[in-house]
């Protein structure tokens, strides 16, 4: 892919993740309860925990926008991506219900599967990686 065009890509992805984050980060601010019911029960002090990735998500997604955070906030949201996995593997595998979301294996299936593209999206979002095009990063 031609220089020009990978940095387009890369803008395109950086501000779709930034609107996805900052949003989904409002909204653990704004209804952390909604977030409650898929924390596992291991997990201390769940109401706190998701009000800090809900700043998390809107500290990730707004540091995308700025070169001297950007490297920094796409390996953040990358490892942030991999943090909650486990809340999603649990309102999975213990169908934990979440009204409007469905209950179902196609909801839940492609989700899962997909997390390992949100760390792929942050880290190349970020300017960390090309992968799979051939130019080097920034």
């Amino acid at each position: 892919m031609r220089p020009g065009r990978l940095e387009r890509l890369r803008l395109v992805l950086r501000l779709a993740m930034t609107v996805i984050y900052v949003g989904a980060g409002c909204l653990h601010l704004a209804a952390p309860h909604g977030f409650l019911a898929i924390m596992p029960p291991a997990i201390p002090f769940p109401r706190s925990v998701v009000l800090f990735t809900g700043v998390c998500e809107i500290a990730g997604g707004l540091g995308l926008l700025f070169p001297v955070t950007r490297r920094l906030a796409g390996v953040m949201l990358g490892i942030y991506a991999i943090c909650v996995w486990p809340a999603n593997i649990y309102q999975a595998f213990w169908h934990v219900p979440l009204p409007p979301l469905p209950d179902s294996w196609w909801y839940h299936a492609p989700r899962l599967a997909l997390q390992p593209v949100l760390v792929w999206w942050a880290l190349f979002a970020g300017g960390v990686l090309n992968w799979p095009f051939r130019s080097s990063p920034k």
